[in-house]
């Protein structure tokens, strides 16, 4: 078997779909992008078919090793996330060819089903209580929700307040009967991240996510050793050889590759045994996709210290697409009262509906983040 064409697609919300086709007629699809410059990662992947055309689809290690060696210059989130689509799509077609999915070649399932979360409250966290409820009712009794808006490097009493009378707000209406985790989003100094920390630590959120920017890591051991509170980072990651750096230094509870950035399911395997061994837990980034969410899952199903996963149904970023438009088998993606099965089909187990994406290609907008200003016109962290 060879590959023949790389095919992308630009499609909304914000994603783009790889679909790989071989000469056999066995397709694969993977989702590689960097929200807001897709069509960056797209030339990337573009010009990793030279490595790729006529090779059989199978040696999926080499073809990874030459996708990221052959090139001089490597790592960094727009290669990586280049190589991570092509890797799902490689791994979609294995499971295909074998007719097995893929957690079943990574050697059988260590759970019988996966705690997945959502979003709630959006970019400015607001309507927070509402939001919950409606997704109670859903079934989800775990969530996420952005810690703060624009914070400086050092800022007042008042922003601090406000972020966890937030907090306080949701805590106070639910008590235990939920969980929930917040999320930095790089939006908090160093200085800043003590501060908030501490006072967020009566409410015991289950996690806070990017407590400080991924480029200062070095502060993660000393955040965390000045709170009880667990702390996440891991999505602007990406490859075990960022991760090493942190795991040496220590801080983090919980690591949150994506596996549309960290190089796929070959290199975000090796980064959850990598956590594993120092007694981290493993939460895949994912607000994107049907084929990075599915991606994530084959992960989570072999991972022994897989305890939560994230996934895009309903969240703010949706605009113009759901996670399961573009999915023919809905039915394998039921939550129930939060958790998912095992997708059943080999592959990746989902089943791309091809004329749909297509269609919606040919309407695709850029999608850019916001970019927001502080008081003094300064440029602030989204």
């Amino acid at each position: 078997m060879k590959i023949t064409r790389l095919t992308t697609y630009r499609v909304p919300p914000r994603w783009m779909l790889l679909k790989i086709e071989t000469d056999e007629g066995v397709t694969g699809w993977g989702e590689p992008v960097i929200e807001g410059r897709a069509r960056t990662v797209e030339a990337a992947v573009h010009e990793l078919s030279d490595y790729l055309v006529g090779k059989d689809p199978g040696r999926i290690n080499d073809l990874w090793q030459t996708m990221y060696r052959a090139g001089f210059y490597r790592g960094g989130p727009i290669l990586m996330s280049a190589i991570a689509g092509v890797d799902q799509a490689l791994w979609d077609i294995k499971g295909k060819v074998l007719g097995q999915p893929v957690y079943e070649l990574l050697g059988g399932l260590v759970r019988d089903r996966m705690k997945t979360y959502s979003w709630v409250g959006g970019d400015r966290p607001a309507e927070l209580i509402a939001g919950i409820g409606a997704l109670r009712e859903a079934g989800f009794d775990t969530f996420k929700m952005n810690g703060t808006e624009e914070l400086g490097i050092i800022d007042n009493a008042r922003k601090i307040d406000q972020a966890v009378a937030r907090v306080a707000e949701v805590r106070a209406k639910f008590g235990s009967e939920i969980e929930f985790g917040v999320d930095f989003h790089g939006r908090v100094s160093a200085p800043m991240a003590k501060v908030l920390l501490r006072e967020l630590e009566p409410y015991r959120p289950l996690f806070v996510e990017e407590p400080v920017l991924a480029e200062q890591d070095e502060y993660y051991r000393a955040l965390a050793d000045a709170t009880s509170i667990p702390l996440a980072a891991g999505e602007r990651m990406y490859s075990r050889f960022d991760f090493k750096r942190v795991f040496e230094r220590g801080g983090l509870a919980i690591v949150q590759p994506d596996l549309s950035h960290a190089g796929g399911i070959t290199e975000c395997v090796k980064i959850a045994a990598m956590a594993e061994a120092h007694d981290i837990a493993f939460a895949p980034h994912c607000p994107l996709g049907p084929v990075a969410l599915a991606s994530c899952l084959q992960v989570d199903f072999v991972a022994h210290n897989a305890v939560l996963q994230e996934q895009s149904m309903g969240i703010h970023y949706n605009q113009g697409a759901e996670l399961l438009d573009y999915v023919k088998n809905k039915e394998d993606f039921l939550l129930s009262s939060g958790w998912i099965r095992p997708l059943p089909k080999p592959g990746l187990g989902v089943e791309i509906d091809e004329e749909r994406v297509i269609e919606a290609s040919r309407a695709a907008t850029d999608w850019r983040n916001p970019v927001w200003r502080h008081a003094d016109g300064s440029v602030a962290e989204w």
